[in-house]
Parts: structure tokens; sequence; C-alpha cells
């Protein structure tokens, strides 16, 4: 069975950039009938915060990104404790004292030097007596002991992956204060899962060859691994820094529709187009991985806004009822104020404004050449309540008697109604002006 995963650390709130990763296994579960699984990566008790994992499942129900089991790696401590047990016994874990410092020290000669800055394995030298001595007067510390041969896989995005394992420094596992690290948690959890496919971000290539070896040293089967590119800013800058303006939640607040940001991210950085999906049916079936490529993606928060409306003008009533009702629009008005103002809203919260305009009016916006044609044609509006055929009426009346036409006969119109030059079609918006109609 295939069996993906989604493992953000309770330590923030998820961005587009958690997005991105999470929907890629998300969607790759669900098109093979397989588990989802959110595992969450609570293993720093400082860092980590209740408030974060329930932001986090807030996120994803809103997205509809659901998971078929809950895992918190916090629970898991033993489980990592033994497979740190079974690495010591077979000699391929060991431990180090050296401190920050230190190791910049050693990095700085070997740079100088012209040697990549690989950790010289000084812990592996050290007798029992002299680790006692250092364990007297600082915390050790875990590294794993890689085996110094070429590490290959086919990446899922990237293609055919070969990294020498003598080019990278063996990882730390344990930090000294006892804490397990991602490295090893993520290992045994996938292992211990049967997680089939993993999916994440190109800044996890070299980590993910490590893992391969912890992976085959403890008896587990390699996942598939794919690693997507990461997300720039729309000039291409670097969109780290911008990332906490980014959450997920901030979207939610701003109007972008759930499936309008999931439509954007399934195709970003792919060589599909983008096609708005008002279904996640369809999103699951039209994904293939494959598809992505490995050059850096650009993503602009402006282009989520477009495609919210063109979801939004497709809505049918049913769709939006609620939010309307909460504007206090009656009910025997609420479908008719919707396909009357249906598209000329970008996000929801635009409802509001022509709610507004609706209820109060608004001031007219006449030009001084009009002042008297407007007169005359508020003199003309039809008697009785306003219907859908209104508008045409009153605007045929107000050309017999005034002689404008086109432009010159609408636009005035629509400026001393709405006080704006654009917005919903006149013949449906008019009923509800009854505002208007008053005043006049």
């Amino acid at each position: 069975m295939t069996t993906t995963r989604f493992a953000p650390s309770p330590t923030g709130y998820i961005h587009v950039g958690n997005l991105r990763t999470a929907l890629m296994n998300f969607l790759i579960a669900r098109k093979a009938g397989g588990e989802f699984i959110l595992r969450i990566d609570d293993t720093d008790p400082e860092r980590s915060k209740e408030e974060y994992v329930d932001a986090i499942k807030q996120d994803l129900e809103w997205l509809g990104l659901t998971w078929d089991r809950v895992e918190r790696q916090s629970l898991r401590l033993e489980q990592y404790e033994a497979a740190a047990e079974k690495l010591r016994g077979m000699g391929r874990f060991y431990e180090v004292f050296e401190t920050p410092t230190e190791l910049d020290l050693k990095r700085k000669k070997q740079l100088n030097m012209g040697n990549p800055p690989v950790y010289d394995r000084a812990g592996l030298a050290l007798s029992e007596a002299e680790k006692d001595a250092l364990r007297a007067e600082r915390g050790g510390y875990w590294r794993f002991k890689l085996d110094q041969e070429r590490i290959e896989w086919n990446d899922g995005i990237i293609g055919d992956v070969s990294i020498d394992a003598a080019s990278v420094s063996d990882p730390v596992l344990i930090r000294a204060d006892g804490q397990v690290l991602y490295t090893l948690a993520s290992v045994v959890d996938d292992t211990e899962m049967g997680v089939t496919n993993v999916v994440r971000g190109a800044d996890h290539v070299t980590n993910t060859a490590t893992q391969i070896q912890i992976i085959e040293a403890l008896g587990g089967k390699v996942p598939q691994f794919a690693h997507h590119s990461l997300l720039t800013g729309p000039q291409g800058e670097a969109l780290s820094k911008r990332l906490g303006v980014l959450a997920l939640r901030d979207l939610r607040e701003q109007g972008v529709e759930p499936m309008a940001l999931l439509s954007f991210m399934a195709r970003l950085g792919s060589s599909d187009p983008l096609e708005l999906r008002t279904e996640m049916a369809d999103l699951i079936d039209g994904f293939d991985i494959s598809h992505f490529g490995t050059a850096p993606t650009k993503f602009d928060v402006a282009d989520l806004f477009p495609l919210t409306a063109k979801y939004l003008h497709a809505q049918p009533f049913a769709a939006v009822a609620d939010d309307i009702a909460a504007l206090g629009v009656p009910a025997a008005q609420a479908e008719a104020f919707w396909n009357a103002v249906c598209e000329n809203i970008e996000t929801r919260k635009d409802l509001a404004a022509w709610w507004l305009l609706i209820r109060e009016g608004a001031e007219p916006v006449i030009d001084a050449e009009d002042k008297e044609f407007i007169a005359e044609a508020m003199a003309l509006l039809p008697a009785g309540e306003l219907t859908g055929e209104s508008w045409g009426a009153w605007t045929a009346a107000v050309k017999e008697a005034t002689g404008r036409k086109g432009r010159g006969l609408f636009m005035p119109l629509r400026k001393a109604l709405t006080g704006m030059e654009h917005g919903p079609d006149m013949g449906a918006l008019l009923p509800l002006l009854q505002v208007i109609k008053a005043r006049g």
C-alpha cells in the first residue's frame, strides 16, 4: 500500500512552503488509494506548542487535506532509543564532545587547506578514559558513522542522484541534552510506519543521502524519494524571510478560497497548465509528481486572487448563503443579491461593500453637464415595485425623453445610483436599490 506523511513541527503556523510538501504527499496517497499520515514532529519540548498542533490541524481541515491517522513523535521516544541502541551495537553510532566553537575552528582550518569542511571523526579515537573526563565537564552527543561510499537513488523529480558520503559529515542524531533529532526520528518512523513515498524540499537532498544509510543499517526499506524545488518570491528573491507572512491562516483571512490555493499549488512548478479545479477528486486525478521540475519556483500571492474570484463567480447561491445571511441580507433578497453581485467580487469579503451600497445607498457622482439629465431621469423612475424589467423600461423612457443613448445614457445613471463607473448589471441591481427610489 502507498503510504505518505506530512511531518510539520508545531513551532509555528504552517505556510505555503509547508503546504507544497503536504499537498504533494496527500495527492500521491489519495491517487493510489493509500494512506496519508499527519505526523507531528514535537521532539523539541521547548519550542513545540499545543496551540500550533491545533492550528496545523485547523489549516489542513480548512483545505480539505484529511489525514488517516495522527502520530506524535513525542510519544515514540522509546522507539528512537531502541534504534539508537541498535546502531551503537553495530558500531555505527559514536559519542563526540566538540563544542560549536571547536567545530567552527576545525571547519575554518579545513577550508583554509582547501579541503571540504567534513567532521574529522576525532570522537572515534577517544579512549574510554578520555570520554569519561570529557563527560565530566560537558555533555556528549551522538553521530552516525557513514559508510564512505557513494549513495545513489532515483529521485521522483530530480532523477538519478549520486552523493559521495565521504564529502558529508557524519550526522548528529542525538543532542547532548538527549533530544532526538529529525534525521533519526524520521527514519525510525518512516521505517516502522511503512512509509513508501517521501516528498520534501530540495534542501533535504543531502539529508536524504544520510537517511538512506541509516534506513539500511536499521534493516528498513528505502522509500521512493522526491525533492521539489524551493519557492522564491515573484522576482526570484528568497522567500524564506517572507514565509512568516504567508501563513495559511493569513491567506484565509485575506479571503483566498481553499480550492483556488490548492489548484495553484498543485501545478506550481510543473509542466502542466494551471487549471482551476472545484473538486478535490479532479486535483487528485490530474496530479503527476514526474511533471515537476527542479528550477526554483516563483510564488506570488497576488496570483491567488484572480483564481479566488474565478472560483467564486462560478459558485451557486447555496455555497455562499451563510456568508450572505451573516451580512443581514433578508432571506427574500439573498439569492437575488448574490446573482447581482457574484461576478463583481474578488473574495467573499467584498460582499459586505455591495450590501452596504444596497442598504444605505451611495454618494451620487454627477458631472456638472449631467445634473439636469439626472433630475429628469429620476422623475421618470417607474412607480411601484422595481423588478428585473424596470431598468430596461426606465432607460427606454429616459432615452425617448432626453435623446441620450449608449454610454451617454447609461454611464451617468450608473454613477448617480452607485457612485461608480463599473459594477453589477444594473438590470439585476436596480430592484435591490430600494433606497434610491425612496430618495428619488
